[in-house]
């Protein structure tokens, strides 16, 4: 065991979960622990039928804006072996960490979801605003469903628990519709801080609008600096095989990391540290150790257990651009 575990004390495997201990009173804190209260069972004040399990809103219809431009990046992704080029790789590797390991992992999750750390406003949106580039939605639905997850992980409730099924876990619990009620209740009951943040809101309302951006500066740099074929390589490898793979890496998180792996500590999910996810992740597949101190910047808890995300985290550190960084579980209370 590293020095650096020797730090760490929380509840390791076959230890009793340990009571919880006062939590600082940040604003994404105080929100999971309402939200936790809505878990034991106490009335949720948006009503019962608007949380009610996932799987039952299939009968309500499909979501078939999701499902469309879900099926739409698959279908862009298939055109890569026919616009190959080693630039477009590069691309899409680049673009990949910018906007799935800073703009999901280290921003949507680890500081919007969990104030892992906390930073300069107009830095909050410009990470922000490469997460809302990663083909997940917006800050405020993705730190809401989020949050929700928490709350209710591998319970009733959950959205996207593999005790519902597999594949439900990792991309089916896109697919129910939901009415602009239920948004406004999730948004309300989960995401109160993100949804009073102007430069947030913003970003839901123009979602779709940085992928037209985006896309037609990666062909414009292709097609003018070397030609057309080019130009659309940067696009394919650029907007949909990046996308495709951040997706589907994220979702591991939801599925593989929930189902196989081992737990350094016991929780009451059924979470686990799965190191293939962590490599693809940038750290996030270390998923235990995260529902173990959700607030904890660090998700790598032994020495073996790489985490790209939390390096990061400490470069923002060092530079000045990040402060109340939540190193260890001393600022973390235990959330088995």
């Amino acid at each position: 065991m590293s020095s650096e575990m020797s730090e760490l004390s929380a509840p390791m495997l076959d230890s009793p979960v340990v009571s919880p201990s006062p939590a600082p009173s940040l604003a994404a804190e105080s929100v999971l622990e309402s939200a936790e209260t809505a878990a034991t069972g106490e009335l949720d004040p948006a009503g019962p039928a608007v949380f009610r399990p996932f799987r039952e809103r299939i009968r309500a219809g499909i979501a078939w804006p999701s499902v469309i431009w879900l099926v739409f990046l698959h279908i862009g992704a298939l055109a890569a072996p026919f616009y190959f080029t080693w630039k477009g790789v590069v691309i899409a590797l680049v673009l990949g960490w910018v906007t799935g390991g800073i703009g999901i992992c280290l921003g949507y999750h680890r500081l919007l979801t969990h104030s892992s750390f906390t930073t300069f406003r107009p830095v909050r949106w410009v990470i922000a605003l490469l997460g809302n580039l990663a083909g997940q939605g917006s800050p405020l639905m993705w730190v809401a469903q989020h949050r929700k997850h928490h709350a209710f992980s591998d319970k009733e409730g959950d959205p996207h628990s593999p005790r519902h099924g597999k594949w439900w876990s990792h991309m089916l619990w896109l697919a129910p519709h939901f009415d602009r009620g239920y948004y406004n209740a999730l948004y309300k009951r989960y995401a109160p801080d993100i949804l009073k943040d102007r430069g947030m809101q913003l970003l839901d309302k123009t979602f779709l609008l940085w992928y037209f951006l985006v896309g037609g500066g990666l062909f414009a740099v292709g097609y003018f600096g070397w030609n057309f074929n080019t130009g659309v390589s940067f696009v394919v490898y650029g907007m949909f095989v990046r996308l495709v793979y951040v997706l589907h890496a994220t979702w591991f998180v939801n599925s593989a990391s929930h189902i196989w792996g081992y737990r350094n500590y016991e929780t009451r999910d059924d979470s686990r540290n799965l190191w293939w996810v962590g490599l693809l992740t940038y750290g996030e597949g270390w998923h235990n150790n995260h529902h173990a101190y959700q607030r904890m910047a660090r998700h790598g808890h032994r020495w073996w257990e790489v985490d790209v995300t939390y390096w990061a985290i400490c470069a923002l550190e060092k530079l000045g651009l990040a402060w109340d960084v939540v190193h260890d579980q001393r600022h973390s209370r235990p959330t088995g």
